[in-house]
């Protein structure tokens, strides 16, 4: 089995207290009562992954493990044509403090019936992993919080696992192949689906498109499309809109969360998240099954299921940028996405986000220490605007954890030193982008770490 080594970046030490008692929700004793099959399976699964006794499933850990093979052994039971053995594809990311972190990605396929398309793919995916466990005082204690991530991100796994059930089921109808991922270390800069496309799977080349499934049960605060302005993926959802549907996504021009889908768009392959957007029990210990809307889940799922039955039985080709007209590329009234440029805005002389935090945001970076004190910790969104100057404007919170530590990420970005300028149609343009400013506190003794993404 091979081993691909991916570095991560270290950096300033911080402490917090040994682990304690355990903390969770209780779960409420009556719910499940009337649900349907549907509904009583996507408990089952969440109910699985959110358990204390994985500890929030940090990329690398037991927990994570653990349901590695959970996932596995539901794909293998849905009639899933599993390609990985059941501990996984297994990966690893090296660490500065000369040890490795080992995750795994799980999937495999059901095989399309037609001849001329059966060898195309589309992939569904969904995160495994969370955030882990912080300890802290509380009235004179140590306690655990444990991040179960329960719409973040099992509410995408468990929608990734019903939909295997349903295409397995009808995969007589699926002209091309679908394959179902679970990725490893996806809080890791991606890591898990970066392995998939770049080491694991040597027919990249044939994935047709991705459906990345990622934060799905909050649907009271809406249900969302993005696609990073893909003309052939909107014509889809624009197509299934004018049908009847138990639920439509609106399509979103900007990204609500970042996630596995990047890593597609970096392949140049055509991805498009569902999620019903950000929520503010997001990357807290209040994640738990009883924010879901199991009800609203079950919607989406039939919803999707019939998206991915239309783009795996399309005849058109799906291509990677279809771009919508524009009267003046680089009108001071026209923003560009960074993934719609022809020539993405470069910092330091790379197009890859990762540099700008490596080398700018990581570096100057200052943990607040009322935040440090209380414990708080999360992954800031931060959107701003990079102009045909190459200089940074309108930098704002798109994803606020505290107001300590969104300012901190503002300031540093704000500061930012000019960049080389995106490009569309060989001109300058202003180009928006979002990235992730991670804050986490880990044990005494330990580099506190920030995930690039």
């Amino acid at each position: 089995m091979r081993t691909f080594v991916i570095a991560v970046i270290v950096m300033a030490v911080f402490s917090v207290f040994p682990a304690g008692a355990q903390y969770q929700e209780p779960a409420d004793a009556y719910a499940g009562l009337y649900d349907s099959e549907t509904v009583a399976s996507f408990r089952k699964h969440v109910d699985y992954i959110t358990s204390a006794e994985f500890e929030g499933r940090k990329p690398g850990s037991d927990g994570e493990k653990a349901v590695a093979e959970y996932v596995y052994d539901c794909l293998k039971q849905y009639g899933v044509e599993m390609l990985t053995p059941r501990e996984g594809d297994v990966f690893g990311i090296s660490r500065s403090q000369g040890d490795t972190l080992t995750s795994r990605n799980v999937y495999g396929f059901i095989q399309g019936y037609d001849r001329s398309l059966r060898d195309h793919y589309i992939v569904i995916g969904a995160r495994m992993d969370n955030i882990g466990t912080n300890v802290m005082t509380v009235d004179g204690r140590k306690v655990t919080q444990i991040y179960t991530g329960a719409n973040g991100n099992a509410s995408g796994v468990a929608m990734m696992l019903e939909l295997a059930r349903l295409v397995s089921t009808n995969s007589l109808i699926f002209r091309r192949s679908v394959i179902f991922i679970g990725f490893g270390a996806s809080s890791e800069t991606y890591a898990g689906a970066w392995y998939f496309l770049n080491r694991s799977f040597s027919d990249s080349e044939l994935i047709d498109a991705m459906v990345n499934l990622d934060m799905v049960g909050t649907g009271e605060n809406g249900f969302y499309a993005y696609t990073a302005s893909n003309s052939d993926l909107d014509s889809i959802i624009s197509t299934l809109s004018g049908q009847l549907q138990p639920v439509h996504p609106e399509i979103r021009a900007d990204e609500q969360y970042p996630s596995d889908h990047r890593a597609f768009y970096s392949k140049e392959i055509p991805a498009v998240h569902f999620t019903t957007g950000q929520y503010p029990e997001h990357n807290t210990p209040k994640d738990t099954g009883s924010i879901l809307d199991y009800g609203m889940m079950e919607k989406e799922l039939e919803y999707i299921y019939n998206f991915v039955l239309e783009l795996s039985n399309t005849d058109r080709d799906i291509t990677f940028r279809n771009e919508p007209e524009m009267e003046k590329p680089g009108r001071q009234d026209d923003v560009v996405p960074y993934y719609d440029c022809d020539v993405r805005p470069m910092f330091l002389n790379s197009q890859d986000p990762r540099q700008f935090l490596e080398k700018w945001v990581y570096q100057y970076l200052r943990y607040p220490p009322e935040a440090v004190r209380d414990g708080i910790q999360g992954t800031v969104q931060v959107n701003f605007i990079i102009d045909e100057d190459g200089k940074v404007r309108d930098v704002s919170v798109a994803k606020s954890v505290d107001p300590l530590l969104d300012d901190e990420a503002v300031r540093v970005i704000e500061a930012s030193p000019k960049w080389r300028p995106g490009r569309l149609r060989g001109q300058k343009v202003r180009t928006s982008m979002t990235i992730p400013v991670e804050f986490r506190l880990v044990k005494k003794n330990e580099r506190r770490k920030f995930g690039i993404m």
